[in-house]
Parts: C-alpha cells; sequence; structure tokens
C-alpha cells in the first residue's frame, strides 16, 4: 500500500466517527472504494469507481464538511477535497499518466478466417458477442479455456480487431501472461508500477491471454487483482484464456476464482475431422494455393494424422509444401507426395492409429490391478479403482498425445477439467514416488 492510501485509510476511520456522531452512519459504505489520489498543499483528490458515490458524496452539503474538516485538523491547514469517479480522474490526467499503448493486435487473426465447428462454436459465438456489445454483464469476464493450439489466441485477436474496426474510440489492448509479468516486474522495479497500472486502468478491452501462468507469482497476481477490479468495476470489458476452468487454475485464491467466474465460461474442445479437414482448407487458401492443385485425399490424411490442435495442422501443410516444391516437379500434391513428405513420420502414425488405442490402455492397467474394463470406466470412487482410472487417462494422453475432451469421451463423457486434474495427480506421483514410476513403467511395457 502506497504512501498516500495509509494516510488515507488514517483518515477514513476518523472520517467514520464523525459520520457516526452526525447520524450519517449509514454513509459509511460509500467511502469503501474510494482512494485518495492526489494530495496538494490546499486541495485533495479522491476517486470513487462509481458514479452513485460521487454523486451521493458531492450532493450533501454535510458530508463535503466532515470530509474538508476532517482534511483541515488531520494536516492542521485549510483544505478543499475534490471527488470524482475514477474514470473522469485518468481521462483528466491522461497525458501526465499515460504513454500510449501498443495494442499487441495481430491482424490476421479475424472471425472471418476462424474456422467454425461443433467443437467451437460456442467459443466463437460467445466470443463475437463479446466483440458486438463490449462490457456487458452477461458475458464480462468472457473466460475462454481449453487445450493449447485449439485457437484460443486467434479469438482474442479476433475480438480485438473486430472492436477496432466499429469502435475505433475504444482503447484496447491485447497481451500475454508472460508479457504481463515481466512489465511488471520491470515498472516495479524502475518504480514506475503506479504508471503502469493506471496505462491498463484506462483501457476499454483487455484481451489476457494463458491466465494459468500466474500461478506462484504472488506480486504479479496482486497487480492483476487491483487492475481487474478496477476495470471490471467500470465495466469495462475482460475476456481471460487458460488450459483449464477458473476453478482449476492451481495457487490462485478463491476471490481471483470467484472474479472469473462472475461472466460466462465458455470451452474450446479438440478439433474433429471435419473442422481440422476446413482449417487445411482455409491454411492453403492463405498461402495462395488452389484447391485444385492438392488432392483431398491428402487434406484427409493430414486431418486425420495431425488433428490434435492447429498448430500442429499448420506444421503439417508446411512440411508437405516444402517436399513439394523442393523435391517433385508436379503440378498436384497427391497422396503419394504427402506419404514421401511425411515418412519419418509414417511408421510412427500408423502405429499410433491402427496399433494403439485407449482400449488398449485401458485393458492393460485393468490386468495389472485385476479389474474390468467396465471398472476402470465406471463412476466409482474405490481407491484401487479411481487410480487404475487416473492412470489409465495419464497413459491415454503420455502414449496417444490425445486432448483432455478426447480422453474424456473415452472414459463415458468425464470433461476437460477431470481429465486433466487425474494427469496431473498421476504427473505428479511419477516424478516423486518411486512406487508409482514403477507401477506406470510396467504397465507401460505390458500395452500392445
Amino acid at each position: 500500500m502506497d504512501a498516500l492510501n495509509i494516510l488515507y485509510q488514517k483518515i477514513k476511520e476518523i472520517i467514520n466517527e464523525k459520520l457516526i456522531e452526525n447520524k450519517h452512519k449509514d454513509l459509511i459504505n460509500y467511502f469503501v472504494d474510494t482512494q485518495l489520489v492526489k494530495l496538494e498543499e490546499n486541495n485533495a483528490v479522491i476517486t470513487t469507481p462509481f458514479e452513485i458515490t460521487k454523486l451521493v458524496l458531492t450532493s450533501n452539503s454535510d458530508i463535503v464538511k466532515i470530509i474538508n474538516d476532517t482534511f483541515s485538523d488531520f494536516f492542521k491547514r485549510d483544505y478543499k477535497c475534490s471527488i470524482i469517479t475514477t474514470n473522469d480522474y485518468l481521462k483528466e490526467n491522461s497525458e501526465m499518466i499515460e504513454k500510449e499503448l501498443n495494442d499487441n493486435l495481430m491482424s490476421d487473426f479475424t472471425f472471418e478466417n476462424f474456422v467454425e465447428g461443433p467443437s467451437n462454436r460456442e467459443a466463437k459465438t460467445a466470443a463475437l458477442a463479446c466483440a458486438i456489445k463490449p462490457g456487458q454483464k452477461a458475458y464480462n469476464p468472457l473466460f475462454i479455456y481449453g487445450d493449447s493450439g485449439l485457437g484460443k489466441t486467434h479469438l482474442l485477436n479476433a475480438i480485438g480487431n473486430y472492436i477496432k474496426e466499429n469502435n475505433s474510440e475504444m482503447k484496447v489492448l491485447y497481451i500475454s501472461s508472460m508479457t504481463f509479468v515481466n512489465d511488471a516486474v520491470k515498472a516495479i522495479k524502475e518504480k514506475t508500477i503506479d504508471e503502469y497500472k493506471n496505462q491498463l486502468n484506462s483501457l476499454d478491452v483487455l484481451l489476457f491471454d494463458d491466465i494459468q501462468n500466474l500461478s506462484n507469482k504472488p506480486q504479479s497476481k496482486d497487480i492483476f487483482f487491483n487492475i481487474y477490479n478496477e476495470l471490471f468495476n467500470n465495466r469495462k470489458q475482460v475476456v481471460l484464456t487458460s488450459d483449464r476452468s477458473p476453478s482449476q487454475i492451481k495457487d490462485v485464491e478463491d476471490r481471483l476464482k470467484t472474479r472469473f467466474s462472475q461472466g460466462l465460461s465458455v470451452t474450446i474442445n479438440s478439433l474433429e475431422y471435419e473442422t481440422a479437414f476446413e482449417i487445411l482448407k482455409m491454411k492453403l487458401k492463405s498461402h495462395g494455393i488452389n484447391d485444385n492443385s492438392i488432392d483431398d485425399d491428402v487434406l484427409s490424411f493430414i486431418a486425420t494424422n495431425f488433428s490434435s490442435d492447429v498448430r500442429n495442422l499448420e506444421g503439417a501443410i508446411n512440411r508437405l509444401l516444402f517436399y513439394s516444391i523442393n523435391f517433385f516437379n508436379t503440378q498436384k500434391i497427391d497422396l503419394n507426395v504427402a506419404l514421401e513428405a511425411f515418412k519419418d513420420q509414417k511408421t510412427t502414425l500408423l502405429s499410433k492409429n491402427d496399433n494403439l488405442d485407449v482400449r488398449n490402455i485401458i485393458k492393460a492397467v485393468a490386468d495389472y490391478y485385476g479389474l474390468t474394463e467396465k471398472q476402470i470406466k465406471s463412476k466409482s470412487r474405490t481407491k484401487n479403482i479411481a487410480t487404475a482410472r487416473h492412470i489409465s487417462m495419464y497413459l491415454s494422453r503420455k502414449l496417444l498425445d490425445l486432448s483432455y475432451d478426447k480422453i474424456g469421451e473415452e472414459f463415458g463423457g468425464k470433461d476437460h477439467s477431470t481429465v486433466l486434474s487425474a494427469y496431473e495427480k498421476i504427473d505428479k506421483l511419477v516424478r516423486e514416488n518411486e512406487i508409482y514410476k514403477k507401477i506406470v513403467d510396467d504397465i507401460r511395457k505390458n500395452i500392445i
């Protein structure tokens, strides 16, 4: 807490006593969210996030007198206090406290080139609604979560680009969690943290990527919490992304998790074949390649084998184009070209698709524990059955590189967060407990 607010806490205690003495006890709560932001020789400026607080405190001459008299008595000289909204204060002092922030938006990430499918339709709909009417209570904050590489960053930037195009006067910032941490640490070292907070508090839209990375960073979490509260209280739009739901984020206090859940939380699931296929066509178009230049069999091969996330699809397309340009003199890319381009990975791909699946893993775990496959897939919470189920989920992720959503489907419709929790639990046990490490290694050896 800075020196001004330490002083103001003492002054507020005196003001509260005077309010009680003068039978204005009901007005004490109006001072809770106020802050002292400027203190000069005979003037002080108090801010409040709420217009109603400003109106109540400035329209009552008794209250104005109590505030001015308290400051005058405290500092032993005449004082006149101004009470304004935080927003108005930031606007009036923008030249002093703001440096223009780059919005950091990636212009090629728009709603127009975001391929919609069953896996991401809910998230895209919510993102578009948020972009059309930012700040609406129903989706503020908007929290988008899902595995890495499924389009969360694309949607964040699409929101920002839409708002900039249709509401050019609005101040928008896209920022990753790690950039935020680095900027905050730098501001603390340079003693400009108040200026940095003021910059972010002046935003109309904050697009914050990978909020889970604030775990184990207490200073950055506190700074973000204060900024988030300021923006939320002023009905500014906040959009957050994470690889897990709000309740699953580790080392984040309940106060933040509660606030993240105040608006709307939506998930992006793993890509279905059809969506992956359409994404490939979009990627080819962005490379300036006509659909007729590549067989559908090739796109089907890539969509089948590289659909774990969008980055894998893009990497596969880049590899294919590199090989076709440098090693093949052909007007059309067919399946033979694709098989040659991916020959180093072909054995792995065929093994993954033809010989190993979730059922093999569940059977190996069931045999090891003397259980049935049905028991492992059941809802039983008996310790040995639950442990076997968690190990099966862990190995499905490790050996097949399936998304948490796909694994959940294989285990009777378990949700993303349940599978994630199971994976993290076994992963920790394997790293820290030799017995569990041996169990998992023994089961792995028995999997066909």
